[in-house]
């Protein structure tokens, strides 16, 4: 299990990160303070305060999201 931060700045950011998320076959949740989403819920990332830094919670590995996750991590 890994804890990454990262920014969504752009509905296409949502989408490419939901569409990286969907391809992997383990757990992947987005969240900040108490709000908890499922990262393959393109609706429900998009409900998000996407001005926070959102963290991510990945329980599995996978090569091709981790790239997507280096695109939109915070400094």
């Amino acid at each position: 299990m890994s804890l990454k931060q990262i920014k969504l700045n752009a509905t296409e950011d949502v989408q490419e990160f939901v569409n990286a998320a969907s391809k992997c076959d383990f757990d992947i949740d987005i969240f900040y303070n108490r709000v908890l989403i499922d990262a393959k819920s393109i609706l429900g990332v998009l409900s998000m305060d996407l001005t926070r830094v959102l963290n991510v919670k990945c329980h599995g590995e996978s090569r091709e999201f981790d790239r997507v996750l280096q695109k939109f991590a915070v400094a």
